[in-house]
């Protein structure tokens, strides 16, 4: 699905020395899950623009697919950080915005989008607008603007990052549930081991040194998966790892 070689970006012109990201090559499979850690600065979300065609790369590919991919604008479902949410417009409104900038048949869409909706449990909420959602709520509508681009690749970046933990829980068992519905190829940053573990088949763990090699890990949990398998003793292992790793990159 997606196959990322010898990436490097900086974000000077002046010094190419100062690189976010150096040579970072990662595939993913149609179907996976798969998972981006790494420190604060490591380039995470510079890896998603870039992935997603926000950003050019200064050397290597990204194909998509198996086919190399200069224009990537509107090939993959990209979630940022925020939601992002036009504050102007109503849920319905808001999932609608990737439809009218392709001039689809937004009433037809429209019957569809009410489906997810009450899927989300979101079919009180067509008409209100974002200020009137809970931080969950927001990111569902988020999640579903996103789908409503219609493309098999995800890219979600840290989309519960400011959920309680609690109302991350919920998600957690709300995303995977869906994820194993639908099938999508999903890449998905995040700063939470455990949540990094719950829903991953792989994770790359980014190292915060650029001429550092990128490291993969491997998950293998059961699925389907729920948020008890947090208490598990593979579980915590699996943690006990991953905070190895990250100390040794350290």
């Amino acid at each position: 699905m997606l196959s990322v070689k010898d990436l490097s970006y900086t974000f000077s012109n002046e010094d190419p020395s100062k690189q976010i990201l150096s040579r970072v090559s990662i595939d993913i499979k149609t179907g996976e899950f798969v998972s981006v850690i790494g420190t604060s600065g490591s380039g995470k979300s510079t890896l998603f623009k870039l992935i997603a065609g926000l950003l050019e790369p200064i050397e290597g590919q990204i194909q998509i697919n198996g086919k190399q991919c200069d224009k990537r604008l509107g090939k993959v479902g990209y979630m940022p950080q925020k939601d992002l949410l036009l504050p102007w417009r109503t849920v319905m409104d808001n999932i609608l915005l990737p439809i009218e900038l392709v001039k689809e048949n937004k009433k037809q869409k429209m019957v569809e989008i009410r489906e997810w909706l009450t899927r989300f449990g979101l079919s009180e909420y067509e008409n209100a607008y974002p200020h009137e959602l809970s931080g969950g709520m927001r990111q569902r509508v988020a999640f579903l603007r996103t789908l409503m681009t219609g493309r098999d690749l995800l890219l979600l970046d840290e989309p519960f990052g400011a959920l309680d933990s609690m109302t991350k829980r919920k998600m957690h068992s709300w995303l995977l549930e869906l994820w194993g519905e639908l099938q999508k190829t999903v890449l998905f940053i995040t700063h939470d081991l455990e949540e990094a573990i719950l829903l991953s088949d792989r994770i790359y763990l980014l190292p915060s040194d650029s001429s550092q090699i990128i490291q993969e890990v491997k998950i293998n949990l059961p699925r389907p998966r729920s948020s008890n398998f947090i208490y598990q003793s593979e579980f915590i292992e699996m943690r006990k790892e991953l905070e190895r790793l990250i100390h040794d990159e350290g």
